[in-house]
């Protein structure tokens, strides 16, 4: 993720403040994603064909959404040779987020904190990136002649969508289907995020009345979206860890009534037992990074035991190892994705857990 090697890198990245080192790291990519200089990240993509929900993925390892907010370094993650890739979180309208500092990072346990609260340029700026990529314009002209889902291997590009902090809750689906209606001409996948601890009462959205109302309302209007494109593109909902196992089969329930295409689990989390006792870990916001991994997979086991084996199910949280990547999949997951573990252990985990899987 830098022009250099990235343990060489990563000492002066972690000397800076952790939001500047991420917004070094993305104007970076940025700017030499689509010239010869990309050569300095640009891996081998690991061949691992499998098909989800629909879509042939090249490989099991994703971007989880929340590094590249605004969709500006599709091409450079291509170039890593991830088989799929998550931006967003995207809002109907631009938004700054919360106070700074809002990043905080936990080195002794590969951990990261954060309370950026969906800071982004909104969607008209999301899907002008989209559509400046490489990746698309490349897409769009190979599906003239063979269908995008198939063809081989190729990225898969998944688009993760918000409200606006603004917005109140009563009119949280009316953000939604805004943002489903704008970037549905571009995505693979669509993913709902209502698990984020850093916008004001996101959360309550898991609950079964206000799940129930949003992912009717989303159903309703895929499926209008695909009349109209003349293509089903599949939705998936992304989940917190920190639910109890009551609540988890309640979303699995409403997931399969509403005929949802897939579910992401999960997001950060709020407790903080594992970090205890370290410096920044009374900080408010969503842990994330190697503590998560375990309440993640225990969230992952529920879903897949209420939900049966072949529902599409994407895990993330703390993978920073092929083997982390492993204990996903042997919980349930389908695929794997990674976020914090890019940050602690730069482009070759992607590599590594691609091969990892593939075995």
């Amino acid at each position: 993720m830098s022009l250099i090697p990235y343990p060489l890198a990563r000492p002066f990245l972690f000397g800076l403040d952790p939001e500047a080192a991420h917004d070094l790291t993305i104007n970076s990519l940025a700017a030499t994603q689509c010239t010869p200089l990309k050569m300095a990240y640009a891996q081998k993509r690991v061949s691992d064909s499998v098909t989800v929900a629909g879509l042939t993925f090249p490989n099991r390892v994703g971007l989880a959404a929340g590094l590249d907010k605004n969709a500006r370094c599709i091409d450079a993650w291509n170039a890593m040779g991830f088989g799929f890739v998550e931006v967003g979180t995207v809002t109907p309208l631009g938004q700054s987020g919360n106070p700074k500092p809002r990043m905080f990072r936990i080195p002794e346990k590969n951990a990261l904190i954060n309370r950026l609260g969906f800071n982004n340029e909104g969607l008209e700026a999301f899907v002008k990136n989209v559509k400046r990529s490489e990746f698309h314009s490349i897409s769009r002209s190979n599906s003239l002649v063979k269908t995008p889902n198939t063809l081989e291997n190729r990225m898969i590009l998944g688009l993760n969508i918000g409200k606006n902090a603004a917005t109140p809750m009563e009119r949280a689906v009316d953000d939604y289907l805004i943002c489903l209606a704008g970037v549905y001409p571009y995505a693979d996948y669509i993913t709902v995020n209502i698990s984020s601890p850093n916008t004001k009462n996101l959360r309550a959205l898991q609950s079964d009345e206000a799940l129930d109302g949003l992912l009717g309302a989303i159903a309703q209007r895929q499926a209008e979206l695909a009349q109209e494109h003349g293509q089903q593109k599949p939705i998936f909902l992304k989940i917190a860890p920190d639910l109890d196992e009551t609540q988890i089969k309640v979303i699995a329930l409403t997931l399969q009534k509403h005929q949802i295409d897939g579910v992401i689990a999960t997001n950060t989390t709020l407790a903080r037992d594992a970090v205890q006792g370290l410096k920044h870990a009374e900080e408010t916001g969503g842990l994330s990074g190697a503590p998560v991994l375990q309440a993640s997979n225990a969230v992952i086991a529920q879903l897949r035991a209420a939900l049966g084996k072949n529902y599409p199910i994407i895990g993330v949280g703390g993978v920073l190892s092929g083997e982390d990547a492993h204990s996903k999949i042997k919980a349930g997951a389908d695929l794997v994705q990674i976020y914090t573990g890019m940050i602690y252990k730069g482009p070759a985990l992607v590599s590594e857990v691609a091969k990892a899987l593939a075995k």
